[in-house]
């Protein structure tokens, strides 16, 4: 933890005043921008604006590919990379965060628009930026890092198998008028609808593939300068330009959307039913779930790349107003971008002002260019978006799959298979279940109980049977006790130890305790009451300490039931032994 974590944990703050008002704070609102100014050059500015700039012309075919996947316009697609991309990055708290639609996004926001129109998936984007705000300003940004790397994995190649499927309508050419959001019912539509490939379509979709693919790969080779041009970009360029010089017989921007506004649109808030809000809460947490996820893990990425460290909670924050504010200009759900901010850095910008400049790039173009959008081919997006879908997808996990547990192997599985065939949702969730039970049994396999010898400590007078009765037993607990691991000390209640005059537990190895553990010895101690036996603890530690003396069970152990070691709490069985009336009737 870093001194400024614990600093904030020393002297809490609330959100707006900057004094200590409870006893937890919310998180300070503090933009990392207000933090970029302190020695800020000229030369800084320069690199910033023309990072800004790349990173602009790259979002661009983006914003519309993502838009369209998603069954949004590609302008939605546009606005949303453009106001959301801004607030993100004059309010987050990532020094370089490019945010916008991103692909993670698709299966969701395509499965709301089908199911309950755009209308909807503007009021869904708007209670998930809420959500998102109040994750960040209850300090849960950090809590997003719970989640597992097996969960992490499993998603994203889920969502990247998700993208590439969505696009072989349209790479292929199939006239399929109406594509379900369902996996089994979209796998029978493609295969029902296989005749109608369109050969310009797949044409033009192999040949922007292969061309981009080699593009990314040999241009820097050909001429260095051509490398630092993002590919995307010039194959929206040339495949735009040879659409509009020859008319193939493909599908455009224009033929199917009518092309793209050249104004900015009016700020109005989307319709919405009261009874469709409880329809949209599960989409709006899915929304809000991804878009934390995502968001962050870009901005981990990035503080490697830049050696800074990043807001969690500032970041959640932004990221909520930023999924506020856009539906009001007609975007969606949007997060950081992992693809883009990597662009970013690489380019060399190292502030939000390139992050700022990206947006307004976006807006220069749409306001010159926004003419030209109507000859852009939908195969060459397609192409895109394919390519984007592959190198999202971190491919090599599967093949790595046998150097890890089964546990590992399990949660990963599950959460990509449940991603692609059911919900991402679900798959998360699922993943999360499956994670928290395998740690459970993990931990409850670490939770051991040992009998100790007690020749060690003192001769065998003392546990010598009287009248059948074992005089003492005593057992060292290892780990946790709790819920999961009870059975360990449950053996006890049924063993010839239980019924022992005095059962001393050594937990000096145990670490916490929990209600169902502390249950559990209390029906120890009842039990031995119930035969004239008793029951003491030693060695306690802080949080099974606080535990038993909150809970009254100190109380009700009396002031012999806790001692401070193994060697005492032996003293003081034996003191009992020796107070035993038959035990001292055998001593005479």
């Amino acid at each position: 933890m870093s001194e400024a974590e614990v600093g904030e944990l020393k002297q809490p703050e609330s959100a707006f005043s900057g004094k200590a008002t409870s006893k937890y704070p919310l998180a300070r609102f503090h933009p990392k921008l207000l933090d970029c100014f302190k020695d800020y050059t000229p030369e800084l500015l320069v690199k910033d604006m023309a990072a800004g700039v790349t990173v602009g012309v790259l979002a661009l075919p983006l914003a519309i590919a993502f838009a369209i996947a998603s069954g949004c316009s590609p302008s939605a697609g546009i606005w949303t990379a453009i106001v959301a991309g801004l607030i993100i990055s004059l309010l987050g708290g990532s020094r370089v965060q490019i945010g916008g639609p991103t692909g993670a996004f698709i299966p969701i926001v395509f499965g709301i628009v089908s199911i309950y129109g755009f209308q909807n998936l503007m009021v869904a984007t708007i209670i998930a930026g809420v959500l998102l705000f109040i994750m960040g300003l209850t300090k849960m940004g950090v809590l997003i890092r719970f989640i597992p790397i097996s969960v992490v994995i499993g998603f994203t190649n889920g969502i990247a198998v998700v993208i590439f499927m969505s696009q072989i309508k349209d790479f292929f050419g199939l006239q399929i008028p109406n594509m379900p959001a369902e996996f089994f019912e979209k796998m029978e539509t493609l295969w029902a609808y296989a005749s109608t490939m369109q050969a310009p379509t797949v044409t033009m979709s192999a040949i922007s593939l292969i061309a981009l693919i080699l593009w990314n790969k040999r241009a820097s080779h050909w001429i260095p300068a051509l490398g630092k041009i993002p590919g995307p970009l010039v194959l929206l360029l040339v495949a735009t330009g040879l659409q509009a010089l020859f008319a193939f017989p493909v599908e455009t921007i224009g033929s199917k959307f009518g092309g793209i506004p050249r104004d900015i649109p009016a700020l109005t808030l989307p319709t919405f039913s009261l009874s469709a809000l409880n329809q949209l809460i599960q989409p709006a947490i899915a929304i809000a779930l991804l878009g934390a996820i995502e968001s962050l893990l870009s901005a981990r990425v990035a503080d490697a790349a830049i050696d800074d460290r990043h807001d969690p909670n500032q970041e959640l924050m932004a990221q909520g107003i930023a999924n506020i504010v856009a539906p009001l200009f007609g975007g969606f759900a949007a997060t950081g971008a992992i693809a883009r901010t990597s662009t970013n850095v690489r380019a060399g910008g190292r502030s939000p002002i390139s992050g700022i400049c990206h947006s307004l790039t976006l807006l220069l173009v749409v306001v010159i260019a926004a003419p030209a959008a109507i000859y852009v081919p939908l195969p060459a997006l397609s192409a895109i978006l394919m390519l984007v879908a592959w190198n999202m997808g971190e491919w090599h996990a599967f093949t790595e799959l046998r150097r890890f547990t089964i546990p590992y192997r399990a949660i990963l599985l599950s959460t990509f298979i449940v991603t692609v065939v059911f919900d991402l949702t679900l798959a998360v969730e699922l993943g999360m279940i499956l994670a928290c039970l395998f740690y459970l049994y993990r931990m409850s396999e670490l939770t051991q109980v040992e009998r100790i010898p007690l020749e060690d400590y003192y001769g065998s007078g003392a546990i010598d049977n009287a009248g059948g009765q074992q005089r003492i037993a005593a057992y060292r607990i290892y780990g946790s006790l709790f819920f999961a691991a009870i059975s360990k000390l449950e053996a006890l209640l049924e063993s010839q130890d239980a019924m022992a005059r005095v059962l001393v537990l050594d937990m000096t190895k145990m670490v916490s305790l929990d209600t169902t553990g502390l249950d559990l010895l209390q029906t120890l101690e009842r039990t031995l009451g119930k035969r004239g036996g008793k029951l003491i603890l030693s060695g306690l530690n802080a949080q099974p300490a606080s535990l038993v003396e909150r809970s009254g069970f100190a109380a009700a152990l009396g002031p012999h039931g806790i001692s401070l070691s193994l060697t005492d709490a032996l003293l003081r069985a034996q003191l009992i032994i020796q107070s035993d009336p038959l035990v001292a009737e055998q001593t005479a």
